[in-house]
């Protein structure tokens, strides 16, 4: 079973590309929607909310785990790897997050080697971004934004307004001044307003699809480990109803489902309230 991790609806903008990318497999989608967003948090709380939920999945019997806020990625993600997988030796589970395969795409595609990067305030914040990309290519420079408005307009169903539109260009004015030719989506809610963003930063601006990223990135990855893929339950071939997904959430269920069905395009139905503070 794999188990897709964030702290709202954002991640559901990954799981869509990965359950039609691999689509035999079970899955787990848990949302902590009871303390989101993590980017208002510390580091050391978000460490704290990102452990407890991957005790939780890896309980559920998840043998690999994709923390798909990128919050978590930037502030927890080496910490939790470190703490649960190395330091104890452990081979037959994995923490993989999204940030690595999106910088690698980015280092990859670029060809005049200036990188944007739009994100909340805690994943420019960890300069997680930066640090990646240097491993790549230190040749590369890169440039980030903070953009705190676009999660909540988008949460709101503003996603379509001009009102978000016009908050949107103020953003990224500065960001095209810097002469970019890709811009890193680094935060998962912003794929619902990639057709905006990508107009307002003009043809010359490559701007990624993260999801797509992220499940090429899996497919990849379990290719290259055979004793991770073989250990995943599978969940009937070509199924595109979905139904081999399990929702899980820590609160405002209704709300949930309503907006997540935006991001995953499909009716969100199976889905149960959970508590994590044990964990």
């Amino acid at each position: 079973m794999i188990g897709v991790f964030d702290s709202g609806v954002g991640g559901l903008s990954i799981l869509k590309y990965i359950t039609k990318e691999l689509p035999d497999y079970k899955y787990v989608y848990l949302a902590d929607n009871a303390r989101n967003p993590y980017g208002n948090h510390s580091q050391e709380t978000v460490v704290k909310y990102t452990r407890q939920a991957v005790n939780y999945l890896f309980d559920r019997g998840v043998k690999l785990i994709i923390v798909a806020c990128y919050s978590a990625s930037s502030l927890a993600l080496r910490t939790i790897q470190d703490e649960m997988l190395v330091k104890k030796n452990v081979k037959d589970r994995k923490i993989l997050g999204v940030l690595r395969p999106v910088a690698e795409e980015a280092a990859k595609l670029t060809k005049n080697k200036r990188v944007g990067v739009i994100a909340t305030r805690a994943t420019t914040g960890s300069k997680a971004f930066e640090t990646e990309i240097a491993k790549l290519d230190k040749g590369i420079r890169v440039f980030v934004k903070s953009c705190p408005l676009l999660v909540p307009l988008i949460e709101e169903q503003w996603g379509d307004k001009p009102e978000t539109r016009k908050i949107a260009k103020a953003y990224l004015r500065e960001m095209k001044s810097f002469n970019v030719d890709n811009l890193i989506l680094g935060c998962t809610h912003y794929p619902l307003i990639q057709k905006t963003i990508s107009q307002i930063m003009g043809k010359k601006v490559n701007v990624p699809n993260i999801g797509e990223i992220v499940a090429k990135s899996l497919k990849d990855y379990l290719g290259r480990h055979p004793e991770i893929e073989k250990s995943l339950s599978k969940g009937g071939a070509g199924n595109t109803a979905l139904s081999n997904v399990e929702f899980l959430n820590t609160d405002k269920i209704p709300e949930f489902c309503q907006l997540g069905s935006k991001f995953l395009g499909h009716p969100i139905t199976n889905i149960k309230k959970i508590d994590l503070s044990e964990y």
